[in-house]
């Protein structure tokens, strides 16, 4: 790697690199069209003639494909360029979407949201890992603040577009509308980036591949299952318990191969205490959070009687809130570290989940605004310093491996998230309902200890919040134990701090 590459974190302190910028864009784009997808269920069960159970599957399978797909990603951003995994990931994202706007059944339409999931799974670990190498310490809560500002308004904005294109024609047209951005978006960011790492030559276990695939896709499929009505239960679990089994294969697996090759997944990450510490706050968070996203729609559109275009209207307040407030977290996190933030941040969003148990058939609509708004700001507070926190405690060479496992338990996270709130909410139901109670104060109650079961996980990321460092660990320690202590965040000695520290961060990379 070039010394004008070296430095270049810190001749751009202060701005965010030109290459992250692109990233961003092409991340919202993906992300976008990920939460697109979630008000279309009732016109494609109509169109294709399939049932909810098989629409959910357009959901499911893009889960399963992100899971089995993001182990691979460590490996594969070591070995290409920046500019051939952006090509890569756009491109496949581009063909995905591109076949399901002229899909003709549904096994197409399936087929092209798994190509589309494939490409999505490469676009964020490359956006995470470049950030890590290209943006200097002390800017970097900064810049993940502006990472926080696109990708949280993408994910508010997904129902409500999607509401508004399904108002004027066909499920083809939320297709149709993303392809031509995503084509601008991909030939501009291949005219305007820039190569930051050199590939590095490497082998792969595809035994690795093969059982992470089946281990965490697995997982990801069987928790799908519960909370349904089908009686699929039993199966759910049985596919649950043989997907924890490949993963544990898979994690000797990689155990052994540290010593005598390349892992797939260096298992070393979960050896650096802030990474593990944050990896376990943002996966606990992520499923709280995701529980909750499934009930509000739920309570909102089958017990409150909105569309979903009004639903999409009501949480989109908090979507915005939470990414507009992401530089300004990030800002905070640059000057004061992460304790003003996290663990404030983790009460707020154990308050919030707390006020959604008492949901009823009169809850007014700007209290069940103002708690979707707290817990937002509040997801907001904690992950953006929690994120950085974690990255930066990694030495350069395992950020590939990091934001690989992020994003991988973000998916199981998510899974599981929406599992355990439906099961809840399904069991104290049909145990209402057994009862002998009328079907929507039963529906109620189910929502109330749902939300209940999601209030007691934000409890344990209080506790989590409190063992975080306040600082990002120096470079050159394990991280091992308490590191709340970095060289100061101004002045021209900052910069030139920065400069050595990028270049001695980088040289294990190159080599490693």
């Amino acid at each position: 790697m070039s010394a004008a590459i070296q430095e270049r974190p810190a001749e751009q302190a202060g701005r965010t690199p030109t290459v992250v910028r692109l990233l961003v864009l092409a991340t919202f784009v993906v992300i976008l069209n990920e939460t697109i997808m979630i008000n279309a269920i009732p016109r494609l069960m109509d169109s294709l003639r399939i049932t909810e159970q098989s629409a959910q599957w357009l959901t499911t399978a893009f889960m399963l494909t992100m899971a089995a797909v993001i182990p691979v990603t460590g490996w594969f951003l070591q070995r290409v360029t920046t500019r051939q995994a952006y090509a890569t990931a756009m491109g496949v994202f581009l063909a995905g979407t591109l076949l399901s706007a002229v899909a003709p059944s549904f096994e197409v339409l399936l087929l092209g949201r798994i190509v589309q999931a494939a490409g999505t799974a490469v676009t964020m670990p490359l956006l995470m890992t470049t950030l890590m190498i290209v943006v200097p310490k002390q800017d970097r809560g900064r810049v993940m603040g502006n990472v926080t500002l696109a990708i949280s308004v993408a994910p508010a904005l997904g129902p409500a577009v999607s509401g508004l294109i399904l108002q004027a024609g066909s499920w083809r047209l939320l297709f149709l509308v993303v392809l031509p951005i995503a084509g601008l978006v991909t030939l501009f960011g291949l005219r305007k980036m820039d190569n930051i790492s050199d590939p590095q030559v490497s082998s792969i276990d595809w035994l690795s591949v093969g059982v992470a695939a089946l281990g965490f896709g697995g997982l990801v499929y069987g928790l799908s299952l519960f909370g349904g009505n089908d009686g699929r239960v039993g199966l759910g679990i049985g596919i649950v318990i043989a997907g924890v089994a490949m993963i544990a294969v898979f994690v000797i697996r990689q155990l052994k191969l540290q010593r005598t090759g390349v892992p797939l997944m260096d298992m070393r990450i979960l050896g650096h205490r802030t990474y593990s510490l944050s990896l376990l706050l943002m996966s606990i968070g992520f499923l709280a959070m995701l529980g909750s996203m499934i009930l509000l729609p739920l309570y909102l559109q089958n017990l409150r009687g909105l569309s979903p275009l009004e639903t999409g209207l009501l949480v989109m307040p908090g979507g915005l809130a939470m990414g507009l407030l992401g530089p300004t977290v990030g800002k905070i996190f640059d000057r004061f570290g992460s304790r003003p933030l996290v663990l404030p941040g983790s009460i707020a969003t154990f308050l919030a989940l707390g006020g959604f148990t008492q949901v009823s058939m009169t809850m007014p609509y700007w209290q069940v605004l103002g708690l979707h708004t707290l817990l937002m700001v509040s997801l907001a507070a904690t992950f953006t310093p929690v994120f950085t926190l974690g990255m930066g405690g990694l030495p350069p060479h395992l950020y590939s491996h990091g934001s690989s496992m992020l994003g991988t338990l973000q998916q199981v996270a998510a899974a599981f998230g929406t599992a355990l709130v439906v099961t809840v909410m399904s069991a104290r139901t049909s145990h209402l309902v057994a009862d002998g109670v009328a079907a929507v104060p039963a529906q109620v109650s189910g929502m109330k200890l749902a939300f209940g079961v999601a209030t007691a996980l934000a409890l344990v990321t209080i506790v989590v919040a409190a063992k975080l460092p306040n600082r990002v660990p120096g470079a050159d320690t394990q991280d091992h134990g308490d590191a709340d202590t970095v060289p100061p965040t101004d002045g021209a000695a900052t910069q030139q701090h920065s400069a050595k520290t990028v270049k001695s961060d980088k040289e294990p990379d190159i080599q490693s």
